[in-house]
């Protein structure tokens, strides 16, 4: 006879996390704190603004400097922060490195394109401050290894963006799967879909005068400006961006490996292309990475960036499948079936709590902030460590390099490199421009 999960079995392998709620809920910030953290906010022309505005109302923060090299910018999220709270105004300045100089500043938030989020993590971390990085938290793996070992260097806390891992929700069904609520765990499927429109085909162009663009440029080798990459379509170029599997599946791929309870992959096979438009963008709008682990366990990502066409209802999500039933989860809640493809559980997030909108905050990004302004002053549980966050975005790097060599990558199961392919190694890290190099 068939064993199957059932309401009773879940509600016991539940309990131990539901139990957990009222300790989780101190990380969201609800205990005073004990002293004043100060921050830095760099890179905020977008998903930068929205963390200034989260950070600024957390209990026990202020935002003291608000970093971009658009001038524009700056005063927008100025004005954001000023709108959200009251009692201060945050200084503006151009050049990040202002901002590490002063002992003043506790924690740097990095919200700037993909290229500068590992370099400006380790120079903070030298400089003695705690980091929240936005996913991902590196541009290729040597960074990734880089900025895990800073973290360990300089003993400060690094919180990667990966807000889900905030949600009550997701923390709870993690443990229900990771105690055996569909039996053995052994697959999960990740996906994002969106309708994305062409960049079109950009063509040189004096750089504006609002936007220092060598500092925008920073660690990567100078080319020259065009008028098709600045502000969000440096995401499509891999002289300064990862693609979507890194801006979006990120998310996904750390819940199905978090459910899974593994690390390093065996081997990573990926296909797909650039399909719906003929324009600039260099990365793929179409993409299915397979990532094999040892012990049996499979995670596949499904990236449609041109093609909005839902997975089980839903626009991005995962799903988890087991022995004795399937769970399907996303930022709104989760629900659970059996074998015989029965619901038997689902829990749903608070109308509103769920968003993580890049121009939205709230909710999860609030918790994620609050829980890591927790550990700074009281230590505790972490809810994205960067040698976590960099797992996760390890395996979104491994996807990149396999579609863009064209074969199947053997990995080195204790630390993810590539064992197989001279030519895969090689972008493993990159050449930075003179004077920008990274070292820890």
């Amino acid at each position: 006879m068939r064993t199957s999960v059932n309401r009773r079995h879940f509600l016991k392998h539940a309990s131990a996390a539901t139990a957990g709620f009222a300790v989780l809920g101190a990380a969201r910030g609800m205990a005073a704190p004990s002293n004043k953290i100060v921050a830095a906010v760099m890179g905020v022309n977008s998903r930068g603004g929205v963390l200034a505005q989260s950070f600024a109302k957390a209990e026990g923060c202020d935002v003291a400097y608000i970093c971009d090299v658009d001038q524009r910018a700056i005063g927008r999220a100025i004005k954001g922060v000023t709108d959200t709270v009251t009692t201060s105004s945050p200084q503006g300045v151009v050049d990040v490195r202002e901002v590490l100089d002063n002992p003043d500043i506790d924690v740097l938030v990095i919200a700037a394109p993909d290229h500068w989020h590992a370099p400006a993590a380790i120079m903070a971390l030298q400089a003695g401050k705690h980091v929240y990085v936005e996913k991902p938290c590196s541009y290729n793996p040597h960074e990734g290894e880089m900025l895990v070992e800073a973290q360990k260097r300089y003993n400060r806390v690094v919180q990667m963006g990966n807000q889900q891992r905030a949600a009550l929700e997701s923390q709870q069904i993690i443990d229900a799967i990771r105690e055996g609520i569909i039996g053995r765990a052994y697959y999960g499927r990740a996906w994002y879909a969106n309708t994305r429109g062409s960049i079109g085909t950009g063509k040189p162009a004096p750089a504006p005068d609002w936007l220092n663009y060598d500092l925008w440029q920073g660690p990567a080798p100078r080319v020259p400006y065009r008028d098709n990459v600045i502000h969000y379509n440096w995401h499509w170029f891999w002289h300064w961006g990862t693609g979507e599997i890194c801006n979006n599946g990120a998310h996904e791929i750390d819940i199905c490996r978090w459910a899974l309870g593994v690390d390093y992959p065996v081997r990573v096979t990926s296909a797909g292309g650039r399909y719906h438009f003929k324009d600039d963008w260099e990365f793929y709008d179409t993409q299915v990475v397979s990532f094999d682990f040892e012990g049996g366990k499979t995670i596949t990502w499904d990236g449609r960036s041109c093609n909005g066409y839902p997975v089980e209802g839903r626009g991005r999500g995962a799903s988890v499948h087991g022995e004795y039933g399937t769970v399907i989860l996303d930022r709104g809640g989760y629900v659970v079936y059996d074998q015989d493809n029965r619901e038997v559980w689902r829990r749903t997030r608070t109308a509103g709590e769920a968003t993580l909108d890049i121009r939205g905050g709230g909710g999860l990004t609030d918790y994620h902030i609050a829980n890591m302004l927790s550990v700074i002053r009281n230590g505790g549980t972490q809810f994205s460590p960067i040698d976590e966050g960099h797992k996760s975005t390890l395996l979104c790097h491994l996807g990149n390099i396999a579609q863009h060599t064209g074969h199947s990558l053997r990995c080195d199961p204790s630390n993810g490199h590539i064992v197989n392919s001279e030519e895969a190694m090689r972008m493993w890290s990159r050449e930075y421009a003179p004077g920008w190099e990274v070292k820890v």
